[in-house]
């Protein structure tokens, strides 16, 4: 393998000037792994194979996870596409990235990137279809998108390599995101019957087959994320790639996207890396996708800048050692949609630390709309219509259906209506998280205990939330659109 001494001096002199979490590891591998991060945008867990789902067919996901790790508890930072995508580029809680905890917003020039570092170190570094957004790059001081170079296909990035230089590419599909064709599962032969929903969504056909279109998507992704490992095995660079395959938060449907519920922030995790990772493992530990950025760069023999919040997976995957670090895992929301009622463009902020046996969350704005306000005609987009969910079948079902019966009632609550300034969830009993637990007497030390750790662990992660009543989150710039009520035409001006 060759190196330049220019990249390399380069390289050295930037990670000294900012600052890094720790020298320059000596035991450098004798050779860099190629990185293949594929990332789906709105698929979750469990929504796999090998996660026990029957009925969405993940032959690459299963493959990966038979030759390599499937890590059973993986979190995003927060569930929400541009948000989710800086955490994972940065290595850093997205709170702490000023404009880009938000849905389409900017990532400052400031905030360095694995795909920089990495290319600073030697490696060819590029992306296609969606990298870091939605968002506009300008505003950040950024020429290109933060995920690298942009190219058409993976084979264009691998024909540009130059010999011999190691690689990092994202694989940026657009699948599941709404919207999709309406009966496309069903008619590829999935039996609606076979479908079990998540328990806050009601009993309907209708939802089923949403879900199998969503389903038909994924296995889109499975599909073209197969062809990649493909090209790999047919080039011979299959031995030295570390292949990584999740998505960036959960399913687009009611309580799952934009919650802070295993719904929203659980994803599918799966690392393959048939030179070193021995097949077939199971990590039961909380993991972070901010863990990725300095994964890549250690095992690429590069620092981690000290910026970096995310916590390298190195040892896992190269020693088989269990962390002891992590009995919890965090995650919170800033600003989806600006769906609250004009004039306020605010979100629903909020913050969570889950452990194995419960899940706490923080609504710091209790009296708004979590799932966007339903007063389309006064919201700050007009004819935006609970717009912090993304329209479809299921949505347009609960809204429609929620006075048919007292669960429908209930389920539609959970998903649509405000929410109390604490949530408090046993997941012992109450798995699926609808049963909120924060003011029954029996759990109130539980409920003091995690509220004490989440704001300990805030204030030592810089979140601006922690320490300041009112941070700048709502006053940044929106660059995106919101989901408008079916048939609203504006008014005549």
């Amino acid at each position: 393998m060759r190196y330049h001494w220019t990249s390399s001096l380069f390289f050295i002199l930037v990670s000294w000037a900012v600052g890094c979490r720790s020298e320059q590891p000596a035991d450098l591998p004798s050779l860099r792994p190629n990185i293949l991060f594929a990332i789906a945008d709105d698929w979750g867990w469990p929504h796999a194979g090998a996660y026990g789902d029957t009925v969405v067919s993940t032959a690459t996901f299963d493959r990966l996870v038979e030759e390599g790790i499937k890590f059973e508890h993986a979190y995003v930072s927060s569930p929400s596409c541009t948000p989710s995508r800086a955490a994972i580029l940065t290595g850093q809680w997205h709170w702490r990235l000023e404009e880009s905890a938000n849905l389409w917003s900017t990532l400052q020039s400031k905030f360095d990137v694995y795909p920089d570092l990495l290319e600073a170190g030697g490696y060819h570094v590029g992306f296609t279809r969606k990298g870091w957004g939605p968002g506009k790059l300008e505003p950040g001081g950024r020429q290109r998108n933060p995920a690298g170079k942009h190219f058409n296909s993976f084979g264009e990035f691998l024909e540009a390599r130059p010999q011999g230089m190691p690689f990092c590419f994202w694989f940026g599909s657009q699948d599941p995101h709404r919207g999709y064709d309406a009966g496309s599962g069903v008619e590829s032969g999935m039996k609606l019957e076979e479908i079990e929903p998540f328990a806050c969504f009601p009993e309907s056909d209708e939802i089923r087959s949403d879900i199998a279109d969503y389903y038909w998507e994924v296995q889109r992704f499975d599909r073209e994320v197969g062809e990649l490992v493909a090209l790999l095995e047919k080039s011979g660079e299959l031995e030295n790639t570390l292949i990584v395959m999740t998505g960036d938060h959960g399913m687009p449907f009611p309580r799952c996207k934009g919650n802070l519920y295993d719904t929203g922030t659980r994803v599918p995790l799966a690392m393959c890396w048939p030179q070193m990772l021995t097949p077939g493992r199971v990590v039961e530990q909380f993991v972070s996708l901010t863990d990725l950025a300095p994964t890549f760069l250690e095992l690429a023999g590069l620092a981690v800048p000290g910026s970096m919040t995310g916590s390298s997976l190195k040892e896992i995957l190269t020693t088989q050692q269990p962390r002891t670090d992590r009995s919890f895992i965090l995650f919170g929301k800033e600003r989806h949609c600006p769906a609250q009622e004009d004039p306020d463009s605010g979100g629903t902020p909020m913050r969570a630390i889950r452990t194995k046996d419960f899940l706490y969350i923080r609504n710091y704005r209790p009296d708004r709309w979590p799932a966007g306000t339903p007063r389309f005609e006064k919201a700050f987009f007009p004819g935006s219509w609970y717009g912090d969910v993304d329209n479809g079948p299921t949505k347009f079902y609960m809204i429609d259906h929620r006075d048919k019966d007292e669960l429908h009632r209930q389920l539609f609550d959970l998903a649509f209506s405000k929410r109390p300034a604490e949530e408090l969830y046993d997941l012992r009993s109450d798995p699926a998280q609808l049963n909120n637990v924060s003011e029954d007497p029996a759990y109130r030390q539980i409920n003091e205990d995690l509220s004490k750790q989440l704001t300990e662990h805030l204030l030592k992660t810089q979140d601006p939330r922690a320490a300041n009543p009112d941070p700048p989150f709502d006053d940044y710039p929106y660059y995106g659109g919101s989901p408008l009520k079916p048939g609203y035409e504006p008014s005549p001006q």
